[in-house]
């Protein structure tokens, strides 16, 4: 045996409690199931939700409706017949008027007339139409949960983005569209985004409330608007508050002829719902706005500015939403009048919660929520269905999103093994 000594292992050095901390707040999901697997989870408790909340939008139907009543009274195979015959007709009234009548459809494209084609698929492209600001103010709320904010203000930085991108679109004059109309639309980024910044800066260099700040900020636009479309943007000689229409340059593209709007801001939107998955999930900057909202002790430890990190998510929050604004502008409206928007900044909470605060999930909650606003309304013509129904289903969707034991005790699902990562929002007292 050789009395040689071993050379000495290099000691491997230790970690102290903080960077253990870290370690754990801000690793990833154990990987070990397939990707596919993974999404399939993800995706169990938002559809049965989606599915339980069209059940209950069902009774609630059956229960709304006298003909059902008077069939009861007849015979209980009478009544359910009734009851199948009301649910039908305003689910059947629904699809179409959300995607046009496949029936339709087929002979409008056997045809080939434009006219008639048009006209058949109308229905489906007003529903990707009124999706396209929720995705804008989905993300936009998203992006706050995940660094720790709940940005109420949605809705007011919506308005600041339409009466910035408004103003740009009717003052600025002799531009080509490819100059004028990216002004604009960078311009309602631009006034969102300043009114993101504010409760951003409050809540970073002074703990004020970020909620709080929001909501106060909402009623500010309100006001602002309301003044501005009575005063220095009214347009001249009429009798309305609404500003002047903007010009051709500033509009935003349309894919086909009249009667559809489907326009070029459901391309950006998608495009946008892209870079912010980029952001968030592929770069460090996105890592340390995420690890921000995680634990914000942690963050400062590695080094990370938290303070920083809340002006930035609230300003690209708010950026977000000016967007929505500037989309409704450009390519529906063509101009700015009071009380425009019918809460898109507030129904956005709901889609960032739907979507579990990802740029995918958010694209296809505010699909869902496009066509059940558009289907809404032949549900009401056709069927007679009060359009508030179409509500109450987005609620009952939203309570089972947001309480998933409830799917799983209806469904009897399993915990799953791999949870999602979680969004947590310290925004309700936490810096």
């Amino acid at each position: 045996m050789s009395n040689q000594k071993q050379p000495a292992k290099p000691e491997t050095p230790k970690k102290d409690a903080g960077q253990i901390f870290l370690e754990e707040v801000t690793k990833e999901p154990p990987r070990h199931l397939p990707r596919w697997q993974r999404m399939l989870q993800a995706a169990v408790i938002p559809v049965l939700a989606i599915f339980t909340g069209m059940v209950m939008g069902g009774i609630i139907i059956i229960l709304t409706t006298p003909e059902v009543y008077i069939a009861f009274r007849e015979s209980f195979v009478q009544g359910l017949k009734a009851s199948w015959d009301a649910v039908a007709s305003a689910y059947g009234a629904l699809l179409v008027g959300a995607f046009g009548s496949p029936s339709e459809i087929i002979v409008a494209l056997r045809s080939g007339n434009p006219e008639l084609i048009y006209q058949a698929i109308y229905p489906f492209t007003e529903s990707l139409v009124a999706a396209t600001p929720y995705i804008f103010a989905g993300l936009s709320v998203a992006l706050g949960f995940r660094a720790g904010l709940f940005n109420i203000g949605a809705e007011g930085q919506l308005f600041m983005g339409a009466i910035f991108a408004a103003f740009v679109g009717y003052t600025l004059k002799g531009f080509p569209i490819y100059i004028h109309l990216p002004i604009a639309f960078l311009a309602g980024a631009v006034g969102g985004g300043l009114w993101g910044f504010i409760p951003g800066w409050l809540k970073a260099k002074t703990g004020a409330h970020e909620v709080i700040n929001t909501i106060m900020l909402n009623y500010i636009a309100f006001r602002l608007s309301d003044w501005l479309l009575t005063g220095p943007m009214k347009r001249p000689g009429s009798a309305n508050p609404v500003s002047p229409s903007i010009l051709e340059s500033a509009k935003l593209p349309e894919f086909f002829g009249d009667p559809v709007r489907l326009h070029l801001g459901f391309i950006i939107a998608l495009l946008v719902a892209w870079l912010v998955h980029w952001y968030l999930f592929k770069t460090r900057w996105g890592f340390n706005l995420r690890t921000v909202g995680a634990n914000p002790s942690a963050a400062r430890y590695a080094g990370i500015s938290v303070a920083a990190g809340i002006i930035i998510a609230m300003t690209l929050a708010g950026a977000l939403a000016g967007m929505a604004g500037g989309n409704e502008v450009l390519g529906v409206n063509f101009n700015m009048a009071m009380a425009f928007s019918s809460g898109y900044g507030f129904d956005a909470i709901a889609l960032a919660l739907l979507g579990n605060s990802t740029p995918l999930g958010v694209v296809l909650a505010s699909l869902l929520f496009g066509f059940l606003r558009n289907g809404a309304t032949r549900m009401q013509l056709v069927a007679g269905i009060p359009i508030d129904i179409i509500s109450i289903i987005q609620a009952f969707i939203l309570v089972f999103v947001a309480a998933p034991v409830i799917i799983r005790t209806i469904y009897r699902l399993r915990k799953p093994a791999v949870e999602e990562e979680a969004v947590l929002v310290g925004g309700w007292g936490g810096k």
